[in-house]
């Protein structure tokens, strides 16, 4: 288009072109359909409150090809019995087909919870979990109610607050070499108070540099100014800054691989969250009267949301492990017997047979131990270094 384009008319717009966009997005809808058979998909319940009050719940169905929108409906008059999610959800299943969908991703209240429970009975191929990133988000917002981390996010808060709400402090900090704008906390994101604590600590030779400067001494005519020279000189402030921000960092990493599009997260929650603890207690040199309540609020939401066996078998089977020599993946018993749940799940006609089992998962792994079968393909080795940096 450029100068002198003419714009199509209003019956090409609600006719020709309408119809034509159409049949591009049922092409494309078959397109998926066909992807949704060979590979499988995941089927994605996105539910919220109009202004109406009503509880509406939007469905998507995702494979590694693309996501498409399904139909939102209206749960309203169902939404708090676990039976009626059930069957909702079951009717939801059987349009995109039994056989295509391996997993279906709600909330998190209970009655998902139970709901997701009774789908599995009725289709034990079919997996429910929560949101991965939301249960995520709950665990820093856990973490940010301990005292220390308050303590940090307030005193941090003000330092920044001080330095953008005066002229002179913020010109002189922004003609310093190497200096980048400090990150404010969101209004909704937990994960951006550690965000910004990680962007304040790596600013501190610089807040150090500003209050010994001469020209600052005007400030400590103000509480407001002496506040923030204490806080930046205060040695204790900036170690428990340091600390949090190291305890948080597996956990914010993990964040960003569930919440973007780029590609699956669900083989990487149980290693992300298995690493956070493993960091956590190193960073307390295994002192377990320091490390304890960190590691319990990030038990409390694994245990009761995100410790399933498809989590653990999808970590299992998660090619960035299998072919990492350093990965702690062998070393990890809940991780195979998730495994074996899968596929006794899925091979019903040989429950407990332990030898039948292992023949089982041998035809399905042990190839790609030689770089051979689908997991053996240049696709699948390209993921191998998500959390290598």
């Amino acid at each position: 288009m450029g100068h002198g384009y003419t714009g199509p008319n209003f019956h090409a717009l609600r006719v020709p072109l309408l119809k034509e966009a159409k049949t591009q997005v049922n092409l494309t809808i078959l397109s998926l359909r066909s992807k949704w058979a060979k590979i499988g998909c995941t089927i994605m319940g996105d539910g919220w409150t109009d202004r109406s009050h009503r509880s509406l719940i939007n469905f998507l169905v995702y494979c590694p090809y693309g996501i498409s929108f399904m139909k939102s409906c209206d749960v309203s008059d169902i939404v708090s019995s676990a039976e009626n999610l059930c069957n909702f959800f079951s009717s939801i299943v059987e349009m995109v087909g039994e056989k295509n969908v391996a997993h279906i991703v709600t909330d998190n209240a209970s009655n998902y919870k139970a709901a997701g429970k009774l789908l599995h009975a009725k289709y034990p191929g079919i997996y429910w979990s929560p949101c991965s990133a939301h249960v995520i988000n709950l665990t820093l917002e856990d973490v940010g109610k301990m005292d220390l981390v308050k303590e940090c996010v307030v005193l941090g808060s003000r330092i920044t607050t001080f330095v953008y709400n005066h002229k002179w402090p913020l010109a002189w900090l922004r003609q310093r070499d190497g200096w980048t704008e400090i990150v404010t906390p969101g209004a909704t994101r937990f994960g951006t108070n550690f965000i910004a604590l990680k962007s304040l600590y790596d600013h501190k030779e610089h807040l150090e540099a500003l209050v010994i400067c001469p020209d600052f001494k005007k400030f400590l005519k103000t509480e407001k100014g002496r506040g923030v020279k204490d806080t930046v000189f205060n040695q204790r402030f900036w170690n428990n800054c340091l600390i949090v921000v190291k305890i948080m960092e597996p956990l914010m990493r993990l964040l960003r691989i569930c919440d973007t599009d780029e590609k699956p997260s669900l083989g990487y929650v149980y290693e992300g969250l298995s690493r956070a603890i493993r960091g956590t207690k190193e960073i307390f040199k295994n002192q377990e009267s320091k490390y304890k309540p960190f590691v319990d609020i990030i038990n409390k939401r694994w245990d009761k949301m995100l410790r399933k066996r498809l989590h653990a078998a999808a970590y299992w089977l998660n090619p960035a492990f299998q072919y990492d020599p350093n990965s702690s993946l062998h070393n990890e018993p809940e991780a195979y017997k998730g495994l074996l749940g899968i596929i006794q799940d899925l091979h019903p006609e040989t429950p407990g047979n332990e030898n039948v089992d292992k023949d089982i998962l041998n035809d399905h792994i042990d190839l790609t131990k030689f770089g051979l079968g689908s997991m053996g393909s240049s696709s699948s080795s390209a993921n191998l270094d998500i959390f290598s940096d």
